[in-house]
Parts: C-alpha cells; sequence; structure tokens
C-alpha cells in the first residue's frame, strides 16, 4: 500500500495549479483597468518629464482650437459657401487655398517668437495676440449677416492666422523640447495629433447636431409659403454665427494660456542693434541649415508628397449632397461622415505610436504612401458607384471609406512631423520649424489650387460630375508616383539625432545665451539672460 499522505499532497497540489474562477476574474479586470489606465500614465509621464502647463497647452491649441473649433466649422462653412454664396465647387477650392496664406507666413511668426521677446516673454504674449486676433475675426463673421464674399473671406483668413500664430508659437515649444529630450519626440508629436483628433471628433459631433436641429427648421421654412427665400438664407447664417460664436470661445482660451504656460522670465535688457545682429545671426542660421543634404532633401520629399496629392474635396462634398448625381447625404449626415473620420484619425495616432513610431522614417513613409495611394481608388469606385453593383449601400461604403483614408493619413502624416521637430537646430527651433511647416502650408496650397484648377478644366459644376471621377483618378495617380520620392527621406530611426554634429555645436555657441528664455521643462539654478 502507498503513503496516504503523500496521495493527499499530490492530489492538493494537482487540484492547486488551477487557479479559483474568482480569482482570473480579478485578474482580467486588472487587465483591463491597466489598458484603461495606460493614457493616464502616459500624460502623467509627460507632465513629469516636460511640464504640466506644456502638455496643457497642447491640448488646448490643438485640441480645442485646430481640433475643436476647427472642425465645428467646416461642416456648416462646406453648406455657407454652397448654399448662401452660391459658388461653384471649383472657386471654393481656390477661396479656401486663402485660408493656408496665415500659415505659409508661418517663418515671420517663429521669428518674432524667437528674437522679438515683449516684457522680457518670448512665447506668453503671442498667445495672448493670436487669442485676442482669433476673439475678434469670429466675433465680427458671428455677429454681421450679409457678409459679401470678401468680407467673410477676411474674416476666415483672420481666425486660421490666430490659428497659425497660436501653432506656431507651440510648435516652437514642441521643437525646443525635441531637441532637448529626443526621446520623447515621438511622443510630443502623438500628444499633438491625438489632441486634434479627439478636439475634432468632438467638433463633428457636435456640429452635425447643430446642422440636424437648425437644418430642419430650414426646411420648415423652405415650404412655407409666406417665408421668402432670404429668410432661409438668414437662418443658414444663423447656423454660421453659432459656429463662429464657438471659434471666438475658443480663441479665447488662448488668451488664458499665454498667462498660464510656464516660461522662465529672462533679464529684459535689449538694444535695437542687438536685436538686428540676432536677427540676422538666426537668418544665417537657417540658410546654413536649409542648405544640408540632411535638412532639404526631407523638406523637399514632404512638400512634394503633399503638393502632389490634389485636393477634390470641394468636388466631392457637392457631389455628396446632391440630390440627382449622387448619394444626397443630408447636413447631419455629412456631419457624422466627419466625426467618424476624426475617430479614425484618433485610431491612426494610437496605431503609429503603439505599433509603427520606431521604424525608420524612409520604411514607414514608402509604405504609408504606397497604401494612401492604393486607398485612394476607394473614392474612384464610390463616384462611379460600383459600390451599388457589389451590394454596398452608399453610408455603408462611405464610412469605410472615411475610416480607411483618415487612418492612413494620420500614419502617413505623424512621421512628418516628427522628422520636422527633429531636424530644427538649436536656438532658432520656433522659426526653422515654422519653417518648415511653411513649406508642409505650401504643399497643402499647392494641393488646393491644382484640385481648384483639376475640377475646372475638366469641367466640374455645381450640378454638371460627370468628369469627376477623372479627377479623382489622376489625384490617386499622383499619390503612386509619389513613391518615386521616397529615396530624400533619411533611413535613420526616430531616436536617432539627425542633424550634423558640427551644425549642433555650432548652433549652440551662437545661440547658447537666448535660448533659455523658453524653458517648458524646468531647470534648477538657471537663469535666461538676454544681452
Amino acid at each position: 500500500m502507498g503513503d496516504p499522505t503523500s496521495e493527499d499532497e499530490t492530489q492538493v497540489l494537482v487540484v492547486g495549479d488551477r487557479p479559483p474562477p474568482s480569482s482570473t476574474f480579478n485578474d482580467r479586470r486588472r487587465d483591463c483597468l491597466d489598458i484603461l489606465n495606460q493614457p493616464f500614465q502616459w500624460l502623467r509621464m509627460l507632465c513629469k518629464e516636460l511640464n504640466p502647463s506644456f502638455v496643457v497647452g497642447v491640448v488646448l491649441v490643438y485640441g480645442l482650437g485646430q481640433g475643436f473649433a476647427g472642425s465645428f466649422f467646416r461642416v456648416v462653412s462646406d453648406y455657407y459657401w454652397k448654399d448662401v454664396q452660391k459658388l461653384q465647387p471649383s472657386a471654393v477650392q481656390m477661396f479656401m487655398g486663402f485660408y493656408y496664406i496665415p500659415w505659409i507666413m508661418k517663418p515671420i511668426w517663429g521669428l518674432l517668437t524667437d528674437v522679438f521677446p515683449m516684457y522680457g516673454y518670448r512665447r506668453r504674449p503671442y498667445f495672448i495676440i493670436s487669442g485676442a486676433v482669433g476673439t475678434v475675426a469670429a466675433l465680427v463673421l458671428a455677429t454681421h449677416a450679409g457678409l459679401t464674399v470678401a468680407a467673410a473671406l477676411v474674416c476666415m483668413v483672420g481666425i486660421t492666422g490666430a490659428m497659425a500664430v497660436a501653432d506656431v508659437t507651440i510648435d516652437a515649444c514642441v521643437a525646443a523640447n525635441s531637441v532637448e529630450k529626443p526621446a520623447l519626440a515621438a511622443d510630443m508629436q502623438s500628444l499633438c495629433m491625438f489632441s486634434s483628433s479627439a478636439g475634432a471628433l468632438a467638433g463633428y459631433s457636435s456640429s452635425g447636431l447643430l446642422v440636424r436641429l437648425l437644418g430642419a427648421q430650414v426646411r420648415r421654412a423652405s415650404h412655407a409659403r409666406y417665408l421668402p427665400l432670404v429668410h432661409i438664407g438668414s437662418l443658414i447664417n444663423l447656423v454660421i454665427a453659432g459656429c463662429a460664436g464657438v471659434i471666438a470661445l475658443a480663441a479665447s482660451v488662448w488668451i488664458g494660456l499665454g498667462f498660464l504656460i510656464y516660461e522662465a522670465r529672462p533679464v529684459r535688457y535689449r538694444e535695437k542693434a542687438k536685436v538686428m545682429e540676432k536677427v540676422g545671426g538666426a537668418l544665417k542660421g537657417m540658410a546654413r541649415t536649409i542648405k544640408r543634404g540632411r535638412v532639404w532633401k526631407p523638406s523637399l520629399y514632404i512638400y512634394l508628397s503633399l503638393a502632389l496629392s490634389i485636393s477634390t474635396h470641394e468636388g466631392q462634398f457637392y457631389w455628396y449632397t446632391d440630390p440627382k448625381a449622387g448619394p444626397a447625404f443630408s447636413q447631419e449626415f455629412v456631419g457624422m461622415i466627419y466625426a467618424i473620420g476624426a475617430l479614425a484619425s484618433i485610431a491612426g495616432v494610437l496605431i503609429y505610436h503603439k505599433l509603427l513610431k520606431d521604424y525608420p522614417f524612409r520604411t514607414l513613409l514608402f509604405s504609408a504612401q504606397l497604401v494612401y495611394g492604393l486607398s485612394g481608388m476607394l473614392d474612384l469606385v464610390f463616384v462611379l458607384r460600383w459600390n451599388l453593383r457589389l451590394g454596398l449601400p452608399d453610408s455603408f461604403f462611405v464610412v469605410f471609406e472615411q475610416c480607411t483614408s483618415h487612418i492612413v493619413s494620420k500614419i502617413r502624416w505623424m512621421p512628418m512631423m516628427v522628422l520636422s521637430a527633429k531636424l530644427c537646430p538649436p536656438g532658432i527651433e520656433g522659426m526653422f520649424f515654422a519653417l518648415l511647416m511653411c513649406i508642409d502650408s505650401l504643399g497643402g496650397l499647392s494641393a488646393k489650387f491644382g484640385g481648384g484648377l483639376a475640377l475646372h478644366w475638366f469641367h466640374v459644376t455645381r450640378t454638371d460630375f460627370r468628369n469627376l471621377w477623372l479627377v479623382v483618378f489622376v489625384r490617386n495617380l499622383l499619390r503612386i508616383a509619389t513613391l518615386g520620392l521616397v529615396f530624400l527621406v533619411p533611413m535613420s530611426d526616430p531616436s536617432d539625432v539627425l542633424l550634423p554634429s558640427d551644425l549642433l555645436v555650432k548652433a549652440e555657441k551662437e545661440y547658447s545665451k537666448d535660448e533659455e528664455g523658453l524653458q517648458l521643462t524646468q531647470t534648477k539654478g538657471r537663469e535666461a539672460v538676454y544681452v
């Protein structure tokens, strides 16, 4: 007979190998809580390594300003140009190109923030100025109905100008921190893009609801015999006014950010000759940097990749809402489409941050550009209505197309931003990053104008969309052709230092006395001095 004690012990061991059901449930719940807590841990890490006010500034500028307010206005502004001003899609495409003018001037704003401090500060005053300009322009648009095309365009350009100044100021902070802490460069760009996408999601959802509520009044008014058509336009102007009021509120928050964000105050001693000397030094530093092959080659690729992808947005928007030639989407459904696109953008940011941020720039951009060109064919399928032949309804197919295009666009865009931030030499981060973003805006402007010309050449109008598919097809061919330019992008990893060592040393020697004017990562025992 065997030992009974050993048999009991064996049984206990076998049973003990199986965890009780309650333990398995607790482990799963703990794993879920850990996943949900990861974003908050990530934000706490950024606040600790950088500065809480810097993180708040990114959220307010990218999330509340560009994301929420910008997207909130986009939905109804499309209807404003189409239904109130009665413009052709090619003309609207051209007008929207003017929105890029303040963004093209970003090197000027960057120069001001770098070398023209106010009351000893280089960043804070420009947040306040941008907030004031944006608030005034948006309030004029909100309180004055029946503006002419030129007046409305001036107000809209003023709003985009305020966004550009706020953007270049916070970008200078991002660039400075990217140089000081290169390991966090991708994380900071993820924070920027996630804030922008989350704000856009909230903005598109809210704008769609507002257009739905007031759009019902417009539809009822259109059927009322006693209500003139001009009153219907006034109701649409009411929607525009409400959205402009939201933009004014968002811009006013930037004024508060100017008083909130941390910036070490330097000694206020400045002679005019010293100012001009610094301006000259900054311009020479920019010229010296942009001449390097490691800098101008990826900059050229960023411009061409954006410019060659001509914009067909307005032509497609007019087709979306046309009751005869297109699917005749309602105002609220258009807002929902944009909201789903913003949600997909968040997914794209998360995919990049979790899976792709450590890949070499060239490898990632080649793959992203290839998928970007192929995914554009979904627009072609939709415009030709082949989705109906496949048994896919318009609403399902457009949601699928929006999700795919926005995810791919973000994955393609994120490494470009990280690459741009890592090309900025110390001391002139704000101005040089603004120059790179100016190149980016020139690409967007070229895409808008190119798309407007293509719509005009192919005779795509408010009611004639027979050649819209040709414009979309040409756009997709240009996207795929951009793959031949990817050799301009370095094979470096995001954690590598891209600027030559001699350029970094020379820049530090020239601007070491000025670069402490902004310290968004707190330092102890160091005071910035302007001389």
